[in-house]
């Protein structure tokens, strides 16, 4: 392959999470050179991620995932569990991947192990350059964006891809606003041993503070994102090993048996952000940067991936220009449907939880009960959560099958 000139590499990834490291390795598996800039992932993420099966197949050509398996999971059902104890009570609602021919929804992975895999194959891949240095300012001009990295080097290119997180300054550099809003909610994570299998079932409870959710790990092992309030977040997390596992043995009703807790606790504090636009003045917003909402339903990187997937796709329909008006236009047009859709559902979802409104408890009850009581809905919803428009057009009689879908028979 011949060398990379800079005047050859016209975009700039900023940002080394696992949406920036994503964003770098498909635009370079495109044939886009790309520069990366932000420093080497610390692996100290105890979180884990379920990425569904379009992500999934989104990564494959990257070579990363047969480096995954060994430490995943995969997600062969998912339960939705009222444990809210309010008058008005939704039922319990199973969904299982066989109902819509699919092995399994998706796979659990260790954050810090996906960010490992990822940077590994960053570093192999040659259209990559990485700068491991923060970028200290932005300059977002007519026919360029340039970062100044803290090590001092002035890096140039068409478009700049913001993959820096929810208080991103490419964003703020780019003149694009975001509405944020603080929740009076906090995420406790950690990964936890029971006694009992987990048949690859995802547990998510529904309680007053937020949800619940146990997540499978390999072995008779579970991730837990446990939403309660701030305060309550920080006295579960004071709690000694044996205690807080009887906590969640408890919140679960014994479903796992006996749980220990392991070592790495981490508390997240939940907030909402939704900008303004995702692509201007050369700046295209990815991941966290692009989209931040409560921890329901698997949604983060999952949409942070499709984020990337339209993103490659705009960027090689304008390669001379990737960062010009035309691309950007295309860029916000292609995410905005996605982006307000889920965040909308998700937020929806999460209020109705916090709220004792008796309304908002009986639509919450209505509407799981008829998903979970009419098949074809099941199945839309199922389709659904894994990509958007995949469950309506699954209705259609005379569909086309796709490449997609030739690949996979």
């Amino acid at each position: 392959m011949e060398a990379v000139g800079d005047r050859d590499r016209k975009i700039l990834v900023a940002g080394t999470g696992p949406a920036g490291l994503i964003a770098a390795l498909m635009l370079a598996h495109a044939g886009l050179a790309v520069t990366l800039v932000g420093p080497r992932p610390q692996g100290r993420d105890r979180r884990t991620v379920a990425l569904m099966r379009p992500s999934l197949d989104a990564i494959e050509p990257l070579g990363v995932l047969e480096k995954l398996l060994p430490e995943t999971a995969p997600l062969k059902a998912m339960r939705l569990v009222d444990a809210t104890g309010r008058l008005v009570r939704s039922p319990t609602v199973t969904f299982h991947a066989g109902e819509i021919g699919e092995d399994f929804f998706g796979l659990n992975i260790p954050n810090a192990r996906l960010t490992e895999v990822l940077s590994r194959a960053v570093n192999a891949a040659p259209l990559v350059e990485w700068h491991e240095s923060l970028v200290e300012t932005w300059a977002c001009e007519g026919d360029r964006v340039t970062a100044k990295l803290e090590n001092g080097e002035m890096i140039a290119a068409k478009l700049a891809v913001a993959a820096d997180g929810r208080g991103s300054p490419a964003r703020a550099a780019a003149g694009i606003s975001a509405k944020t809003r603080t929740l009076p909610q906090a995420a406790l994570v950690l990964n936890f041993k029971h006694a009992r299998e987990h048949g690859f079932v995802s547990t998510e409870l529904h309680t007053k503070t937020g949800p619940c959710t146990q997540v499978p790990l390999p072995g008779m092992r579970s991730s837990l994102v446990w939403v309660l309030r701030p305060e309550d977040a920080e006295r579960m997390n004071s709690l000694g090993d044996q205690e807080l596992s009887m906590r969640i043995e408890e919140q679960f009703s014994s479903m796992l048996g006996r749980v220990t807790v392991e070592p790495g606790r981490q508390i997240y504090p939940l907030s909402t952000l939704m900008p303004s636009r995702f692509g201007q003045n050369r700046v295209a917003l990815v991941g966290e940067a692009a989209h931040v909402f409560p921890p329901i339903s698997a949604q983060g990187l999952n949409l942070g991936i499709r984020d990337v997937e339209d993103l490659v796709a705009v960027a090689s329909a304008f390669p001379d220009d990737p960062g010009g008006t035309g691309a950007m236009n295309r860029y916000h047009a292609a995410r905005r449907a996605d982006v307000l859709a889920r965040a909308n559902s998700v937020n929806l979802l999460n209020a109705s939880l916090l709220s004792g409104f008796l309304p908002a408890q009986l639509a919450r009850s209505a509407g799981l009960s008829i998903v979970g009581s009419v098949p074809p809905l099941r199945a839309l919803f199922m389709r659904e959560g894994m990509r958007p428009g995949s469950g309506f057009s699954a209705l259609l009689p005379f569909r086309g099958r796709g490449p997609a879908a030739e690949s996979r028979s």
